[in-house]
């Protein structure tokens, strides 16, 4: 035994044979134990757990489903690992495992395809999964004691990654720190979970490219998970970036990655694209031929910034935000009834108009109590009325925080737990309402309410954990718990926790909002899911963004002014050689179909008739119209052209705290209202309207047709176009009537319904 003499002959030579053989036997027997301490043998929480999650054996969609599959369920992704012990070891008789014969195991036989099993073959036999499940029952099935060191880090390599043809994968590594200390390589055990179809992953962490694009790789291991964000280029050979020119920090932030991932900007969009764009932005409406001609034959160079400031200060400005936060705060007559949804409206258009700090406004909102006509604010709990739908929408709209999965379980894509759920929950659980009269006019419809409110706060009310069954403490969601018996009231603390320039979170959802709804896509996509495993697609400008917008008083006009104004956002939607794939980097502006409120005031606009609402006198734009529906279709019949139109094309019922429930797809009932002209077509043959006007006096056609088409699209009709108008008027022999077909064209076509 050389290797044993070479180490010990120091030790045992001044010793006496009997204690030399002794100590040697004992060093000796020693030595696996050595090794034990070092790499134990498998242990439930860790291997065991690990190995259910690689196989998919706890998914929603196999055991970890909420009613199991095949009489055997599973906690949802190992979340509850005493259940599944428990599942595993005492269930059905302990009939799944066999300690005597690990082999015959039934935890064992079904993965490995060895006897039938719905779920095919997870793992073969001689795997590292077969092989851990089975040392693990040859060792008597122990569960893990308190002792076992947990895991407390998750560390993945690369974490980001362009990578540029002919390279076509990456692989994975995945390290896995515990509380002792120690580390494992934990890259065959992890799970891994493609955001789309761009890329594969193999079992051992290899990803594979399927097509050019960018993806989201979903890393997890046991209870941490990690996301990796990889691009797949292609070569472009004999790319040369362009070097477009910077105007703030939000050029340089998108300018770098455009460069790593060889993209070249497009360039600066044309003057009647751009003040059409920047009027449909800020204020959702388009120029006037006046407006459009001024701007494109303002000579001077910083005429956009001009422009910015003009529109900044415009009525529609105001109008067209309050739009957009009464959908969002669902300010819709059902609930609110008529009046409530006037006066919370004129709440927040005045807000947008006097420009109160977002952070405000959400305070304001939070606290908002008494009576729902003479606060308005109050009416953002009045369209909330459970303490859970409380919770969920003011985390989705102030937190970017989807919630709901954590209503029955942990949730499965983030670090919320139920606890977490409920603790939030019971921040609004005291909250309740003192109905003064309710005038409903459906008698049998328990969600409809008509008349004052009171929103009052009562000494009395909790919200149960699903989980334990137990009261939930009142708990700031991933912040402190609050001190109930020091500070009793529960919503100014939540509120000015909520907008404290120390909650990133809080600044980083209003600034993708504002973002989204000026560039047409969030850095953070979907707007309202912000969760460490939905990276945004440039964490450096939201971060800046973020920083910008705190540091200026959460200044909505001072965030819009400073995007617009770079050249980002001024961008041509026509792509170039390297970036006609690219939907998420702003190398182009995205080309979308108006909203339903600016399609319709746009086509009043240049006909100078106004569209008909029910219950709203003749003038008022879609854009300012406060609610949803103010007349319902059981009481006068049908709806007016212009709400029937509102309806087709996608304004919301504002049902859900959710921007998802506006539609701005394109449908084939939109194209057929289009098409046989509804509501358009009594716009084009009103008496007295533009185009009437227009026919009736004495001028030209041509400078008709000019002025027809600046008001329609903000520039002059081409040669070929000019030439097909003035033909189709000589071909008529009433100007009227050629007129309405002109007008009918243009206001169906993609340059007029899209927002380029």
């Amino acid at each position: 035994m050389p290797y044993a003499s070479f180490w010990f002959r120091p030790l045992l030579a001044p010793v006496p044979a009997f204690w030399r053989v002794f100590v040697l036997v004992g060093v000796l027997c020693c030595a696996p134990c050595v090794a034990d301490a070092r790499d134990e043998g498998p242990t439930f929480r860790r291997d065991v757990m690990s190995v259910l999650s690689k196989a998919g054996c706890n998914s929603g969609a196999c055991h970890g489903n909420l009613n199991g599959k095949g009489g055997f369920r599973l906690s949802l992704r190992g979340q509850d690992p005493t259940f599944d012990y428990a599942m595993l070891t005492r269930d059905y008789a302990a009939r799944r495992l066999d300690r005597l014969t690990p082999e015959k195991s039934l935890i064992l036989l079904k993965p490995a395809g060895l006897v039938a099993h719905q779920g095919g073959v997870r793992f073969p036999r001689g795997s590292l999964p077969y092989t851990l499940l089975k040392d693990w029952i040859a060792a008597g099935a122990p569960d893990s004691d308190d002792s076992e060191p947990t895991l407390v880090r998750l560390r993945v390599t690369p974490l980001e990654a362009v990578v540029v043809a002919p390279r076509r994968s990456v692989p994975l590594s995945v390290t896995a720190e515990f509380s002792d200390g120690r580390r494992r390589d934990v890259t065959s055990l992890a799970v891994y979970e493609t955001g789309n179809s761009s890329a594969s992953v193999a079992a051992d962490g290899l990803v594979e490219r399927q097509a050019y694009g960018e993806t989201t790789i979903l890393v997890r291991y046991l209870s941490l998970q990690a996301p990796v964000q990889l691009a797949f280029v292609p070569a472009r050979v004999g790319f040369a970036w362009n070097e477009p020119p910077a105007a703030n920090y939000i050029d340089e932030h998108v300018q770098r990655r455009l460069r790593a991932l060889r993209l070249n900007t497009s360039p600066r969009a044309d003057d009647h694209r751009l003040i059409r764009r920047a009027y449909l932005d800020a204020c959702g409406v388009t120029p006037t031929a006046d407006e459009a001609r001024a701007f494109v034959e303002d000579p001077r160079p910083d005429k956009f910034a001009r422009l910015v400031e003009r529109l900044l200060q415009r009525d529609e400005f105001a109008d067209h935000w309050a739009l957009k936060w009464s959908d969002l705060l669902r300010n819709e007559e059902k609930v609110l009834d008529e009046q409530g949804v006037d006066v919370f409206h004129d709440w927040i258009r005045a807000a947008m108009a006097e420009g109160m700090p977002i952070d405000q406004f959400v305070r304001e909102l939070v606290t908002g109590l008494g009576s729902t006509y003479a606060n308005p604010a109050a009416n953002f709990y009045r369209a909330n009325r459970d303490p859970l739908t409380r919770g969920e929408t003011t985390a989705r709209l102030f937190l970017g925080t989807r919630l709901g999965c954590a209503k029955c379980h942990n949730h499965p894509f983030e670090r919320w737990t139920q606890d977490d759920y409920y603790g939030w929950a019971a921040l609004f659980s005291r909250i309740d309402y003192q109905i003064v009269d309710n005038q409903r006019k459906d008698k049998l419809d328990k969600n409809e309410f008509v008349g004052e409110q009171f929103v009052v706060v009562t000494s009395e009310g909790e919200v149960l954990n699903a989980r334990t069954g137990e009261v939930a403490a009142p708990k700031m969601l991933g912040g402190p718990p609050l001190d109930v018996e020091r500070v009793p009231a529960r919503l100014a603390p939540l509120a000015q926790w909520l907008t404290s320039p120390d909650n990133r979170l809080f600044a980083k959802t209003q600034v993708n909002f504002i973002w989204y709804h000026l560039l047409g896509r969030g850095l953070v996509e979907p707007i309202d899911d912000f969760r460490d495993t939905n990276p945004g697609v440039n964490p450096e400008l939201l971060d800046a963004l973020a920083d910008d917008f705190v540091a200026h008083g959460y200044d909505l006009r001072h965030l819009v002014r400073r995007i617009m104004t770079s050249h980002t956002y001024q961008a041509a939607s026509a792509p170039n050689d390297t970036n006609a794939d690219d939907q998420s980097n702003f190398s182009r502006a995205i080309v979308r179909r108006l909203t339903a409120e600016q399609l319709l005031d746009a086509q009043s606009r240049v006909l100078d008739a106004p569209a008909r609402f029910a219950g709203y006198p003749l003038g008022m734009r879609a854009g300012e119209i406060p609610g949803v529906r103010r007349i319902r279709r059981r009481e006068y019949g049908d709806q007016l052209s212009g709400d029937r139109f509102l309806r087709t094309f996608g304004k919301p019922d504002r049902l859900l705290a959710c921007e998802c429930e506006r539609s701005n797809e394109t449908t084939l009932s939109q194209a057929f209202t289009l098409i046989s002209g509804g509501g358009l077509n009594e716009q084009l043959s009103r008496q007295g309207n533009r185009l009437q006007r227009w026919a009736r006096s004495d001028q030209s056609d041509q400078q008709i047709i000019e002025q027809l088409y600046w008001n329609a699209l903000a520039r002059s009709p081409t040669a070929v176009e000019l030439r097909s108008a003035l033909e189709a008027i000589a071909a008529d022999d009433d100007r009227f009537v050629a007129l309405q077909d002109i007008a009918w064209a243009l206001l169906n076509s993609k340059e007029f319904v899209f927002r380029h």
